[in-house]
């Protein structure tokens, strides 16, 4: 790990070299999620509620969805950008080196700037907190733990397996950002309010239910909420596993360009 942290150094102090442009892309990065959350206000301004959900339960979601995302921004934006790499001859460079790949990969790439983003979720989180009836008990501050590395661990996972898409497609498909883009604006909002093919799709195929719906109803002690909810975002780490497991199979069959 401490070479992932030397990375995020050397990066870090790249990107503010330019620290007007950084202070102002990073302040931009707050205009992302204010436009969907005020288009997401007027909707409850003008029907009250969606299917029993306030606003307050729903800017909860909203926010832990989007911690979450930009997280994986700041840190794992490796993989998003990737197939650069690969149609560069970069990764052959990455194979010589004594360190795993994926470290490497890690490494390659932070989006500091995402920070905006990521700070104005944060206070929208505790703002949302603030707003909810019931108390906060240990339960529910851990289970919103799990909820956000759970989250991370979604979108690392599928970041991680469209980049092994690179080793036979030479670039990214981009119909992988239906599960990352996609997948973040359709958690915004609990699924229940989704037809029951997509509430399936996002539960049994991608597992975002599981880091968000579902145990955000024990947040907001909903009536249907089951205590073992609390412990369902830990599904993501069996999505996790199988991807680093097809991320070696790519590294394994990879035709070096011979730079």
């Amino acid at each position: 790990m401490s070479l992932y942290f030397r990375y995020m150094i050397i990066l870090l102090k790249s990107q503010l070299q330019y620290r007007a442009s950084f202070i102002m892309l990073t302040i931009g990065q707050c205009l992302t999620p204010l436009t969907s959350l005020a288009a997401m206000y007027f909707l409850f301004e003008r029907f009250g509620q969606i299917k029993g959900w306030t606003f307050h339960e729903v800017a909860l979601c909203f926010a832990v969805t989007h911690i979450a995302f930009s997280m994986t921004e700041i840190f794992a934006r490796g993989f998003d950008t990737f197939p650069s790499l690969v149609r560069d001859g970069e990764f052959d460079r990455l194979l010589l080196r004594p360190r795993s790949t994926v470290l490497q990969v890690l490494g390659s790439k932070f989006e500091f700037t995402r920070l905006g983003k990521f700070a104005f979720s944060v206070g929208l989180l505790a703002w949302a907190m603030m707003q909810m009836p019931t108390p906060w008990t240990t339960i529910k501050l851990m289970t919103l733990g799990f909820m956000i590395a759970g989250g991370v661990l979604i979108y690392l996972s599928i970041f991680m397996m469209a980049a092994t898409l690179s080793f036979w497609t030479i670039q990214g498909i981009e119909i992988v950002n239906v599960l990352t883009d996609g997948g973040r604006e359709m958690t915004q909002y609990p699924l229940s309010i989704y037809h029951q093919r997509i509430r399936r799709f996002f539960t049994f195929v991608v597992p975002f239910a599981c880091v968000n719906y579902l145990p955000l109803m024990v947040l907001v002690d909903h009536k249907e909420a089951q205590s073992w909810y609390a412990l369902l975002p830990l599904v993501s780490v069996l999505l996790l596993i199988p991807s680093i497991g097809i991320w070696r199979y790519g590294v394994r069959h990879y035709r070096s360009t011979g730079s």
